[in-house]
């Protein structure tokens, strides 16, 4: 029987929401947002200019009939939806992968801001260069977590009858990715193992659920999936908390 609180956990990322807007929180929201604009903006550059490419050469590989060549803007509104499922499921990797030492450190911020401690960042630096590595070898570890589950359920959507049910399935396995992608900030503060906190989230996985669905909706929305990994680390952070003290 699935035990916790699915409303309690989908609270989390609206509170994750209010909390990145508090002056003391700030900073390390806007740095790996900027830093991820600027590597999209330069990713979307190259692809549509060898996406151009590709499409002049497919157009001169066809016969020289006007109807025909028209068909170009088909092939940029495939482009499209490329970006869109890319920006859907790549970006919340990329952006953990590139923000992870700043996202550490402002779940640390949060944890302080919401328990009352004097919030400050004395040392922020220093910590943030010395966790890297570390910070890397999580988000590593989370990857390797999610390849293989992704892959069983790309052979899962290839078989009849199943395959019905695999966007479902989907939806549900990201859900949970988000929990644990999102609440191992906090947990890594406190030196939780990434096995660890697998078991205290499935423990309470109604809950874990309630917070990862909403963050999997909004990671699908253009331009709010910049604003939604800090938020989502904040809310995570919240989510923490509460665990921990006994109040969920």
């Amino acid at each position: 029987m699935l035990k916790g609180n699915f409303f309690q956990g989908l609270g989390c990322l609206g509170e994750g929401f209010r909390l990145i807007r508090r002056p003391g929180l700030r900073l390390f929201v806007i740095i790996p947002i900027v830093l991820n604009i600027i590597l999209f903006a330069a990713l979307f550059y190259f692809m549509a200019h060898g996406f151009s490419a590709l499409i002049a050469m497919a157009m001169g590989w066809l016969p020289d009939w006007n109807w025909l060549q028209s068909l170009d803007w088909l092939f940029w509104l495939l482009y499209g939806v490329v970006i869109l499922l890319m920006m859907a499921y790549g970006f919340v990797i990329v952006a953990n992968l590139i923000g992870s030492p700043f996202y550490g450190y402002l779940a640390e911020l949060t944890e302080k801001e919401l328990t009352g401690q004097e919030v400050t960042v004395d040392g922020g630096w220093g910590q943030i260069i010395k966790d890297i590595p570390r910070a890397l070898w999580r988000e590593v570890q989370k990857i390797l977590y999610y390849l293989p589950r992704a892959v069983l359920l790309l052979v899962l959507g290839l078989v009849p009858v199943v395959n019905l049910v695999s966007a479902v399935l989907w939806f549900l396995f990201n859900s949970w990715m988000m929990a644990l992608q999102y609440v191992d900030y906090p947990a890594d503060n406190h030196r939780v193992s990434f096995g660890n906190l697998r078991r205290m989230l499935a423990a309470k996985r109604l809950s874990a659920m309630g917070f990862g669905l909403p963050v999997a909706l909004a990671a699908m929305v253009p331009v709010l999936n910049l604003f939604v990994v800090p938020a989502a680390v904040c809310g995570a952070t919240a989510y923490w908390v509460r665990e921990r003290s006994g109040q969920a």
